[in-house]
């Protein structure tokens, strides 16, 4: 188990450890580090095993390869992807140093930002295969913030539109996210990625958002129950979760949305 500092965490404004559908984030054994620019500033310090292009799925608004980071932290080997690296085998870096520029991967999907992908393994591990990283641990406090389901589209996308609700309280302090229990987080994509997380939870009990039940917490992982969401009565694709330290607001995923800044929105969950 691998703790990420709260001085390293600070220097991005988001993260997310199950916000994907690939097996890396699986039980929060990986996590999406969100930078303020596109220049990729490294999250360890150590000196770097060697760096690749991996073949990325294909889509077509991604080039055809990522590229994998492989840096000895001394305990572990951390294994940086979403990066095109300015760096290379034997160079030392430390927390904060430029890695190089971050790439949209065919790995994300069309409404996922830019972002580093970060796991750790133990030196003897397999460093290629998606699976097998430690368990992360937050070396931070992240807040719940309470939601009722309302709010008004303050910025949109083609793919996505996000609201002016849950507004963090005291941006910059600390990390929050949107409460899904007393003192839990949810994190992942709802319902559209397999499960997701409750960061803070401990055994076992169920989840809400807006006052509905979505699933069941098993410590930090949740299995989303059947359910769809709605925007005004609009299906849609899901909802993002994440922790920022930023700026918040709920971010709604729906390709080729028809709503605009100013709408106002009120979500529902509805059981399948």
């Amino acid at each position: 188990m691998v703790t990420l500092d709260s001085s390293v965490l600070a220097r991005y404004p988001r993260f997310s450890l199950y916000n994907s559908p690939y097996t890396a984030h699986d039980h929060g054994c990986a996590i999406d580090l969100y930078p303020e620019t596109n220049d990729a500033p490294s999250p360890v310090a150590g000196e770097v095993l060697d760096t690749r292009a991996v073949r990325a799925p294909p889509k077509p608004y991604a080039p055809e390869h990522d590229y994998l980071i492989l840096v000895d932290t001394g305990e572990y080997v951390a294994r940086l992807l979403h990066v095109e690296p300015a760096v290379e085998a034997g160079d030392v870096v430390d927390v904060g140093d430029s890695l190089g520029e971050m790439v949209r991967a065919g790995f994300f999907a069309p409404w996922v930002s830019n972002h580093i992908h970060l796991g750790f393994r133990p030196h003897e591990a397999n460093h290629s295969r998606a699976a097998g990283s430690v368990e992360l641990t937050l070396g931070c406090e992240v807040r719940p913030l309470s939601w009722d389901g309302t709010g008004t589209v303050v910025e949109t996308g083609e793919t996505w539109l996000r609201l002016d609700e849950p507004a963090h309280p005291a941006p910059g302090e600390w990390f929050a996210g949107i409460e899904g229990a007393p003192g839990v987080v949810l994190d992942g994509g709802l319902p559209h990625y397999d499960g997701g997380g409750a960061l803070g939870n401990r055994g076992e009990q169920g989840v809400t958002l807006a006052g509905e039940r979505v699933g069941v917490a098993t410590d930090r992982d949740v299995t989303w129950d059947d359910i769809e969401l709605r925007a005004n009565n609009v299906p849609l694709t899901g909802l993002s979760l994440y922790c920022s330290q930023d700026t918040f607001g709920a971010k709604l995923v729906l390709p080729g949305h028809d709503f605009s800044v100013g709408d106002d929105v009120t979500l529902s969950v509805v059981r399948q």
